[in-house]
């Protein structure tokens, strides 16, 4: 019928086509934009419905289906109305930042997608608001995320509330309270590497402004057993491993512990003292940092490591049957050591007046042994959370609101269950109990407040279950505190023969004697069984009255009280040392503290956050489906469904509802002139809702059915697509000619300035060109008087283009004197001072290219000229060719000459050819210089060997032959006169020996004939002509006659 109808709402739907056609939008994974619940839904096909309470069937396979939907999508929050769900992905995403803290910030519950934010923020607000109390119930079994999810309320609330230093120093102590507490009261067990074994109630003090000014701490039920006990695969509280891990040497040493968890017996039951996943030194800077921060100082914690000690005492019986401690360390719980040993192996029995000792069996001192470290571990617990609860204590009396966080252990069913997992579960029925109640009040109220009719709800009422635990006289606690109670050998068997007496005929109890043939296969003999709300737990009753009992022996306790340790002092002298009153058991103690809470939440406007494990493997992205659907039944989720959908599954109020559907109606579109409340009967009427449909109440429109509300939310998209593409082609056309009427307006106004501006440049341009003409030609006329405001920027100009000519036309090398530009008369003087810059810029370059080889060539040609130059004939045809080294290399000297030369380094050598003194005959020889002589060789032999010191001149003609002659001192008549030869490199090697021989002054260029001495007394002479060829004869004269060619100019 109702889709029929759609049909008919004005051609705006086609569902069908609508869901093989639109794509679901993308908006929806991304927290941060701004969608209201309503706008998510175009998506549901994909990531599901983000609130339950919309889906279409109510069934549990319903429920987990849109549960899988979102968890794949990375969505791990949904709301049930106003509880949250929260599935533990067990992997970190990107959405508890800053960015989104502040997007969550005062923003409508229902307005952004389900996230712990949305929640945390509108308590927040309702509380400011209304001014009333309010509490958040985190519940969920260990490793679902209750512990986390109370942090990120507190990081929530210590973001988002004013700041200032006195408020920080408050929120530093909420959140610093946190590791301290976890520290003290989480484990690791098979479950979860961080299990809380306490229930913690925390109280967030406001004042009227919104500000956190204070808080409060109240701790439920501290698992104690597992201070003594743990089983495989589990861990003692962290602390313990902190300290032994992390603790300072110094400290170690003033504890008398050490560094090995191994040599201690209360951490190594459980036989994984190291875990992987647990920094235990990292963690214990953290509480370090935490205690100092709410004013605790770490040494106050030092009673912890006594429980330590405690566990390492072990009990031996002598030979007279008497136990003996042989392991005993009492100074850290400030005990006197032999009254401690009395009371952990003596009993003390008060007969008449007198006082008798019993001495203990190993097993009684070992339970003596334990119960005192379940004692002092408790206590100090108890009084870690007083001293926190000082240091965040406001003792402002002015009216303040709270919000309470209660972060409690879930339902818990494991294998083997006792006496803690009864407890629990009893809170957990206490609390279903409780939330079913505040549902369907809130419900209710809500109702009535709209003036709706409020429809009776079918549900589970667990008052039956918890009356079975709690009911005084007959209740399982009742019967179990007077077995405990009872003179006589009372046992745990005992204790579940009278729960068979008490409620055998109960039909939520059952145990292996009254159970049918069937279920008796299931149960043991000492178990009994309660159909709890959330399903059947087995329950061992081994260790329930012990448990219960929980006792520890007057005379430790007297002991106890007497310490000169304040803390353990101040722990124990809480209880009045005369009283004979038997002490509360255990689950008396907890079922009044349980009453207490309820109260105190019953006060208080409840918010709830579910925590669901995805899996038991901790493993990312992981559903097990099945310990879902086990957890959704525990948790009571489908009851809480069927409460808020028992009515209306949908309900807004009326402006919200007409501002977002107005346009499917044409009678409320653009604008509804009317009251809300008229324009959305109208809007429904023209939609074709039927009257069982919906409810119009006071502010409020109440809708019965999910489908209606989806059938008016795809109806919505599509209207919303046409609305736009019309709106879009309304805006574009307007947009479009209002822009072109713009543009050609503002074209004509900037042509019209363009024009002005040109035609004012150009004529500012050519008054200039005028004036610069003139001045050029005044500049001209005057150019060769004094400088002048007329001719100054002539001579300028005429000065910038000399320079930039000259600028273009340097000489290259420094013999280039022809290529410098003339200059004009008034750069004169600055033309040559450039000259000269730049001729010594020249040489620079020049002389900084030089080698060090050339260089040495350059002197050698310097020595040269000095002797030469304008002297002899062929001189100029010299400078060009480079002096070698040498001439002869040594491989061409005779071996048996190097061999008679070989104490004098060889400088030079040339071939010369010389000249007989008798005939001037020619010969060619060797020259070699040496160091201190010329050697004149033939082949093998030295022919004559010249010292410098005998050579006394060096003779050459002025023409362009290569004669040279030696004078040589001749004192002796057989001695060999002077040595005359020709040389064809005469320069090189004449420029060679001066340099050798230091003979530079001694070498003359002679014009005609040079006289030379034969030998002592004989004279002749060496005369030079010039002819058409070059000749060396012996003259008639007897002189030897030298022709040189023309000379050549």
């Amino acid at each position: 019928m109702f889709l029929q109808r759609e049909l008919r709402i004005k051609g705006l739907l086609l569902p069908k086509e609508r869901e093989k056609n639109t794509k679901p939008t993308k908006a929806v994974k991304t927290f941060g934009l701004s969608l209201d619940m309503e706008g998510a839904l175009t998506a549901r096909d994909r990531v599901g419905i983000q609130d339950f309470v919309l889906l279409d069937e109510t069934t549990e396979t319903a429920f987990l289906s849109n549960l899988k939907k979102r968890f794949s999508e990375d969505l791990i929050y949904t709301y049930i109305g106003t509880l949250l769900v929260s599935v533990n992905p067990y992997k970190e995403l990107d959405i508890y930042n800053k960015k989104q803290m502040d997007l969550y910030m005062g923003v409508n519950f229902f307005e952004l997608p389900p996230h712990i934010y949305a929640l945390a923020d509108n308590a927040y607000h309702t509380m400011l608001t209304e001014f009333n109390n309010h509490f958040i119930l985190i519940s969920g079994e260990s490793g679902a995320g209750k512990t986390e999810a109370s942090k990120k309320i507190l990081q929530y609330y210590a973001v988002s509330c004013p700041s200032t230093t006195l408020l920080d120093t408050v929120r530093d102590k909420m959140l610093m309270s946190n590791p301290v507490l976890e520290a003290f009261g989480n484990a690791k067990t098979l479950k979860n590497d961080n299990s809380s074994r306490f229930g913690k109630y925390m109280d967030i003090q406001f004042d009227s402004q919104g500000d956190a000014v204070g808080g409060h701490i109240l701790n439920y039920l501290l698992e104690k057993s597992r201070v003594v006990h743990q089983n495989h695969g589990e861990r003692n509280f962290h602390i313990f491993y902190q300290l032994v891990q992390g603790g300072e040497e110094d400290l170690l040493h003033q504890l008398g512990l050490e560094r090995d968890c191994q040599h201690y017996n209360y951490l190594t039951q459980g036989e994984c003292a190291i875990v992987s996943s647990i920094n235990d030194k990292n963690d214990w800077k953290t509480v370090k940092n935490a205690l100092n921060v709410i004013n605790i100082d770490e040494t106050d914690i030092n009673i912890i490591a006594s429980v330590l000690h405690l566990g390492n005492f072990h009990f031996e019986s002598n030979s007279k049957g008497l136990l003996s401690l042989n392991y005993f360390s009492p100074q850290l719980l400030g005990v006197n050591a032999e009254t401690l040993r009395k009371g952990l192996t003596f009993r003390w029995i008060e007969v008449k007046k007198d006082e008798v000792l019993s001495p203990f069996t190993t097993d009684h001192a070992i339970y003596a042994r334990d119960a005192l470290a379940k004692a002092v571990y408790g206590r100090t617990f108890t009084w870690l959370v007083n001293k926190i609860n000082e240091s965040m204590e406001n003792t402002n009396s002015t009216r303040k609101t709270v919000i309470g966080l209660l972060d409690i252990y879930g339902f818990e069913v494991f294998n083997l269950n006792s006496f803690e997992q009864f407890c629990i579960n009893y809170c957990n029925e206490k609390l279903q109990q409780l939330f079913i109640q505040l549902t369907l009040k809130s419900e209710q109220e809500e109702y009535e407040a709209e003036n709706i009719e409020w429809e009776p709800v079918q549900f589970f009422n667990n008052k039956i279950i918890c009356d079975l635990v709690e009911e005084r006289h007959r209740g399982i606690i009742s019967i179990l505190d007077e077995e405990c109670l009872r003179p006589g050998d009372a046992t745990d068997l005992t204790f579940l023969e009278r729960l068979e007496e008490k409620m055998g005929s109960h039909p939520h109890f059952v145990t292996h004697r009254l159970a049918d043939k069937m279920t008796r296969k299931t149960l043991e003999r000492g178990d009994f069984r309660l159909l709890h709300y959330a399903g059947e737990v087995t329950y061992c009753v081994v260790g329930f009255l012990d448990k219960n009992n929980d006792l520890l022996y007057r005379n430790i306790k007297d002991l106890m009280r007497q310490s000169k340790n304040a803390i353990v002092r101040e722990c124990f002298s809480s209880m009045d040392p005369d009283s004979r009153r038997r002490p509360e058991t255990v689950a008396t103690q907890f079922k009044s503290s349980l009453l207490k809470l309820t109260e105190i939440l019953m006060a208080k406007e409840a918010w709830y956050v579910r925590c669901l494990k995805s899996n038991e493997s901790k493993q990312p992205g992981k559903f097990d489906e099945a310990l879902i659907r086990h957890q959704v039944k525990y948790l009571g989720l489908m009851e809480h469904l069927r409460v808020r959908r028992a009515g209306f599954a949908y309900r807004r109020r009326y402006d919200v509802f007409l501002q977002r559907y107005k346009p499917l109606c044409p009678a409320t579109w653009p604008h509804w002139r009317g009251e809300p409340a008229d324009g959305v009967e109208v809007l429904v009427q023209h939609l074709g809702y039927l009257p069982h449909e919906y409810k119009m109440g006071r502010t409020k429109i109440f809708i019965r059915h999910a489908r209606t509300l989806f059938a008016t939310e795809d109806a919505f998209e599509r209207c919303k697509h046409e609305l736009a593409t019309r709106l879009q082609a309304k805006y574009k056309g307007y947009k479009a000619k209002g822009e072109f009427k713009k543009q050609k307006e503002a074209a004509t106004k900037i042509e019209t300035c363009w024009r002005g501006v040109q035609a004012r440049k150009e004529r500012e341009k050519r008054a200039w060109a005028v004036k610069v003409i003139k001045k050029f030609i005044k500049g001209y006329m005057t150019r060769g008087e004094a400088k002048s405001t007329d001719n100054s920027e002539y001579l300028a100009f005429v000065r910038q283009s000399y320079l930039n000519r000259l600028k273009d036309k340097l000489p290259k090398t420094v013999l280039d004197k022809t290529t410098w530009l003339t200059p004009p008369a008034v750069m004169t003087e600055t033309s040559e001072l450039l000259r000269k810059i730049h001729s010594r810029l020249l040489v620079r370059r020049y002389v900084r290219g030089i080698t060090p080889q050339k260089k040495a060539q350059l002197q050698l040609k310097v020595i040269t000229s000095n002797i030469f130059k304008g002297k002899k004939d062929s001189y100029p045809q010299s400078i060009a060719q480079p002096f070698e080294k040498t001439r002869i290399s040594d491989q061409d000297i005779n071996v048996k000459v190097l061999q008679m030369i070989r104490n004098e380094q060889i400088k030079y050598s040339v071939p010369v050819i010389k000249y007989d003194r008798n005939g001037f005959k020619p010969r060619p020889r060797q020259l070699i210089l040496t160091q201190t002589a010329a050697y004149v060789v033939e082949e093998a032999k030295i022919k004559q060997r010249v010292l410098y010191t005998s050579l006394k001149g060096i003779s050459v003609s002025n023409l362009s032959d290569g004669i040279i002659v030696f004078h040589i001192t001749c004192e002796d008549p057989k001695q060999k006169g002077d040595l005359v030869m020709q040389c064809d490199h005469l320069f090189e090697f004449l420029t060679k020996l001066s340099a050798i021989a230091n003979k530079q002054n001694a070498i003359k260029v002679v014009q005609g004939s040079i006289k030379i001495e034969i030998q002592a007394g004989k004279e002749s002479a060496v005369d030079f002509t010039t002819g058409q060829e070059p000749m060396v004869y012996k003259g008639k004269n007897g002189h030897l006659m030298v022709v040189s060619g023309p000379r050549l100019n």
